[in-house]
């Protein structure tokens, strides 16, 4: 079945220009508009997708060329907006910049798929006339990418937008407006990417100001106008059955532990997982839990309330002996070592894996395929995965050798331009590592996990 919905993907000629505001302000003032509007990222980004969802009060999903199929990420736009009016796509890096050299998983890439028109962001605060050989290039670096109009970020004046839309116009490229230098507003930034967006200081009251920014500044009109340019999106809407017996999935999820796709979460839930939220920051663990996933996020900044939860720690090493699965990525892999060890001290966490870990002043980052080669985990041996690694944490042993004690490595990683290498820790029913996985790159991840649950269920396992 086909679906006509107006789509436009926010892209930019290098990150840093502002597209991340521009998609935010444009998804808001549209949803001031009443229109219902459906977020998407494109690219392995989990905090975006926290601030489009608080612009428009709709789940944000990824898209990545790299890490899925072309046939999975239609479908996943197919089915977000079987409800929606208008679709806002927010890019990744600069427009052409993928996978190595390649054009994998850039949101070029997308936009082709999705035969989906693109608006430039340019950062305009030290161009002029210049900004029509920019624009040339990048709509004609790749003819079948549909550059549909340039929004200029952080103009000097009126007039300096003038110059801008003058020396383009014989483009035939639509400048659909400028937003002042002065007017910027700025999304905080720290290790991992901007500030989430349910902190506490940031509030709504940002995406409001983005918001006003862009329909004073730009032709929100205009733009839907190019966004009813996009092709139909094919798809299928598939009913789901609830399981009759589905198991219970604790899920931690709070200001430490937020990194999730909203599809992991679904796949889940259509394989027979009840979803149980709870909080390690302040919650009590949940009771009648089959299975564990603990996603990434900042346990770094919650060092200290982290290691005061000593009935957190024995619940979790109680409820690993019982040999109900626990998955862990990225910080949540951090979370089940010993422990952080920061210039102020240690501070004990789960205590499950052998080590312990500090923050280190470079990230590890990446897309990675991965190969699962232990033969005892939660996912089927030899299964070829895709998913991607940014984290500044590295591991710390305590002893001279540490293959002496380290638990088994259930992953191959194969990664740009580099050797295969071991990864993550497979130790009884723990399988942690910091890669995190799409689990729509292989459709057996999801089932696999909720099987373990099942296969972990006794009587005995009843309570923690």
């Amino acid at each position: 079945m086909q679906r006509q919905i107006p789509i436009v993907a926010i892209a930019g000629t290098q990150s840093g220009v502002g597209k991340t505001s521009v998609a935010i302000g444009l998804m808001r003032a549209w949803q001031r508009r009443g229109l219902r509007v459906q977020p998407f990222k494109v690219g392995p980004d989990f905090i975006d997708p926290g601030h489009h969802r608080l612009a428009t009060g709709r789940m944000s999903y990824n898209l990545d060329g790299w890490m899925l199929s072309p046939l999975v990420n239609r479908q996943t736009v197919y089915h977000a907006c079987h409800d929606a009016d208008v679709a806002v796509i927010e890019g990744v890096m600069g427009l052409f910049d993928g996978y190595g050299d390649t054009e994998e998983g850039s949101t070029a890439q997308m936009a082709k798929w999705l035969k989906a028109p693109v608006l430039l962001v340019m950062d305009a605060r030290a161009i002029a006339r210049s900004a029509a050989a920019l624009v040339q290039g990048y709509a004609t670096f790749d003819p079948d990418v549909a550059i549909a109009g340039v929004i200029c970020n952080r103009i000097g004046s009126a007039s300096h937008l003038d110059r801008i839309q003058r020396a383009i116009a014989p483009l035939g490229i639509p400048v659909l407006g400028g937003i002042p230098r002065q007017a910027s507003v700025e999304i905080q930034r720290r290790h991992l990417g901007l500030w989430l967006a349910q902190e506490d200081h940031l509030a709504e009251t940002y995406i409001d100001q983005l918001a006003d920014l862009v329909e004073t500044h730009l032709d929100l009109d205009q733009i839907l106008d190019l966004a009813r340019q996009a092709a139909p999106i094919c798809g299928t809407l598939t009913p789901q059955t609830p399981s009759a017996s589905p198991v219970r999935l604790g899920i931690a999820r709070d200001e430490a532990f937020c990194f999730y796709y909203a599809a992991n979460l679904e796949r889940l839930q259509q394989a027979g997982a009840e979803l149980v939220y709870f909080s390690p920051l302040s919650d009590r663990f949940p009771d009648h839990l089959d299975g564990l996933y603990l996603g990434g996020g900042y346990p770094e900044l919650h060092a200290e309330r982290l290691a005061t939860r000593n009935d957190l720690r024995s619940q979790l090493q109680e409820f690993a002996q019982s040999g109900r699965p626990i998955y862990a990525e990225c910080g949540g892999l951090m979370y089940l070592s010993q422990g952080l060890i920061t210039p102020e001290g240690r501070h004990p966490w789960a205590g499950l894996l052998p080590f312990w870990v500090q923050m280190g002043r470079r990230p590890t980052l990446g897309y990675t395929d991965v190969t699962v080669v232990a033969a005892d985990t939660l996912f089927p041996a030899g299964s070829r995965l895709r998913g991607h690694r940014f984290h500044y944490s590295e591991q710390v042993w305590d002893t001279a050798d540490p293959q002496a004690i380290a638990p088994t490595a259930p992953y191959q990683l194969r990664r740009w331009n580099q050797p295969p290498q071991a990864e993550g820790y497979c130790q009884g029913s723990v399988l942690a590592s910091y890669v995190h996985l799409h689990f729509d790159s292989h459709p057996a991840l999801a089932p696999a996990l909720v099987q373990a649950c099942l296969k972990g269920r006794s009587p005995s396992s009843v309570t923690i």
